[in-house]
């Protein structure tokens, strides 16, 4: 198909199940707008996803996954694909590798259906794609190259995402929650739904904190209710006349809310985790600390970006937790580090 006979195309993407890949997702969301300028784009995903869809222009609409993630359950992935039948969607890009993933496009009759070569799903999807690791070594690259003919060489460089920001929100957040008005923000997010072996150790993020409190910043500590404790953890280490300047809002800020804090962050700290792409998407100012993850496949997606990472003979191994049981790659990372490069991206920015 080319370009002008599919102007009008609809698209359902089935999207991914975490915070970091929905943002990444943006960059297909947006090279299929550029390709296809009038096409419709649809995002069947988790219904925790729905706020960060609304802040992406690119899709047009977004349709809830009414089954959780690991299950089956066929009877309601066929009602809701009787639904999306109705809907006439041409084109179906499906972008999770797993056979569950593929089963509602195919039961909808969406007569274009592509993917990566997964779970055995050869009967459910009919633009297959085998993949060359080599060829698109980003997962970002992945997501892209749907959106082109097999082998394709993708244009360089791809856009980055932008995510759009409630700026009348951000006002209101403010004075609900008692947010210093004045201060430079440090967002810090140290959590990490993946696993302990990507997270930073809460003291060292309470150096930092405590520096930058004593520069005159205020801290701003995000993520969900599990990093709650965590959050604690860090406020709880800091002299206590540098306390009132930090602020938990881990678990008492919905995704919606998060997205328009850490857009009026001065600079961000965080681990590898889903907050870290919204921020990036925020184009701030953003150190990324990695510890068994690697920037070489799921970067932050921006340019006012400093990576802190070592080498360790043991990593990148990509565990949950530290097979060693030493997390040397996150703990020989120490705070004096993320606070000289803390200083050269503050310089690098006011140039």
């Amino acid at each position: 198909m080319t370009a002008s006979s599919e102007t009008r195309t609809r698209i359902l993407i089935v999207g991914p199940s975490w915070v970091g890949d929905m943002v990444m997702a943006q960059v297909l969301f947006i090279v299929l707008k550029q390709r296809y300028p009038d096409c419709r784009i649809t995002v069947l995903a988790p219904a925790w996803s729905r706020p960060l869809l609304e802040r992406m222009p690119e899709v047009d609409a977004a349709v809830d996954m009414p089954v959780g993630h690991g299950s089956l359950d066929l009877g309601s992935r066929r009602d809701l694909a009787s639904k999306l039948a109705a809907q006439g969607y041409d084109w179906a890009i499906v972008l999770p590798n797993s056979l569950k993933s593929a089963l509602i496009p195919a039961f909808a009759g969406i007569p274009r259906r592509t993917g990566w070569r997964g779970e055995m799903r050869f009967w459910l999807l009919n633009d297959i794609r085998l993949l060359h690791k080599t060829s698109y070594p980003l997962m970002v690259e992945r997501f892209v190259a749907l959106a082109y003919p097999p082998n394709h060489t993708l244009p360089k460089p791809l856009p980055n995402p932008k995510l759009r920001v409630n700026v009348t929100r951000v006002a209101e957040l403010k004075t609900r929650l008692g947010l210093d008005e004045e201060r430079p923000v440090l967002a810090l997010c140290p959590g990490a739904e993946f696993g302990p072996a990507k997270r930073w150790p809460e003291a060292y993020y309470a150096e930092v904190a405590s520096e930058m409190i004593t520069r005159g910043w205020q801290v701003w500590l995000l993520g969900s209710e599990r990093d709650q404790p965590v959050a604690e953890t860090i406020i709880a280490a800091l002299p206590e006349s540098a306390r009132a300047m930090a602020f938990n809002l881990a678990g008492s800020t919905e995704l919606a809310d998060a997205i328009d804090l850490l857009s009026a962050a001065t600079l961000v700290v965080s681990n590898d985790s889903g907050l870290m792409h919204v921020a990036a998407a925020l184009e701030r100012p953003l150190v990324v600390v990695y510890g068994s993850t690697s920037p070489d496949f799921t970067p932050p997606l921006a340019d006012k970006v400093e990576v802190l990472s070592i080498p360790v003979d043991c990593g990148p191994c990509f565990q949950r937790e530290c097979p060693k049981q030493h997390l040397k790659c996150l703990n020989d990372l120490k705070p004096d580090m993320a606070l000289a490069v803390i200083d050269r991206l503050l310089s690098a920015t006011e140039t």
